[in-house]
């Protein structure tokens, strides 16, 4: 018989990687008994079974598709930290070309990868030192192409989350004011959008165009708005 008893933990990570979701998700640092030990489910049964009962396996591998020689890329969670920093432009120019294309979701999904790899490197340095800032400039960006297709999903207040992260950290950032601007306007939190784009055009006055057909935008919504409202409530309070 073949030992199989480390065999549920690695089919748990396969599977979680599977699902999208960190391939470690619910392990901690220790030696893979301890694992075992630890954990009173891997959450799924079949894999519990197995591991109160190892036995032999037969692995029938189902051929999904063939990638040319140098088209395979690779996972960011599987990428060494060179690697991780070499595919950051190669990722950040897909999701560019996929925006272009209006296919706003695979774009965003690319960003995120983009952004995950440089995070995973930044958490390996020390917060506000020289090569943690040059990562966060690098994140930056970034994370403001991925707020872009978020307010084009109507996920605005992952927009405001973003944002205001950058925000906290690059007081001058005038992309980032003015999509949590729109963000704001869209979420009906007027005064907070009118402060951010009064804090766009003070920062960079050309942007008056744009920033008056925002406004004018939210203007004629809240007055749609008013004039919904007065229709819905007519009548209440004279009864």
């Amino acid at each position: 018989p073949q030992h199989v008893v480390l065999y549920p933990l690695v089919s748990k990570s396969l599977r979680n990687i599977a699902a999208g979701k960190d391939p470690l998700e619910g392990q901690r640092h220790c030696c893979s008994i301890a694992q075992l030990h630890e954990h009173y489910s891997l959450g799924y049964p079949d894999l519990d079974e197995l591991q109160k009962n190892p036995q032999p396996l037969i692995f029938d591998i189902e051929v999904l598709k063939v990638e040319a020689p140098g088209s395979y890329q690779q996972d960011p969670w599987a990428m060494t930290d060179e690697e991780k920093l070499q595919a950051v432009p190669l990722i950040h120019k897909e999701g560019n070309e996929l925006y272009r294309q209006g296919k706003v979701q695979e774009a965003a999904a690319k960003y995120y990868d983009a952004i995950a790899c440089l995070k995973n490197l930044q958490m390996k340095e020390q917060p506000g030192s020289p090569d943690w800032i040059e990562l966060d400039q690098k994140i930056t960006p970034l994370l403001l192409n991925y707020c872009q297709c978020k307010l084009q999903c109507e996920e605005y207040y992952e927009v405001l989350d973003h944002c205001s992260s950058i925000l906290n950290k690059y007081e001058d950032n005038v992309k980032a004011y003015f999509k949590r601007g729109k963000a704001h306007a869209a979420v009906w939190n007027v005064a907070e959008a009118q402060a951010d784009f009064a804090k766009v055009l003070a920062l960079d006055p050309s942007l008056r165009p744009v920033v008056s057909k925002e406004l004018r935008s939210l203007e004629a919504r809240l007055r749609e708005k008013d004039a919904e409202d007065k229709v819905r409530f007519k009548g209440i309070f004279s009864q």
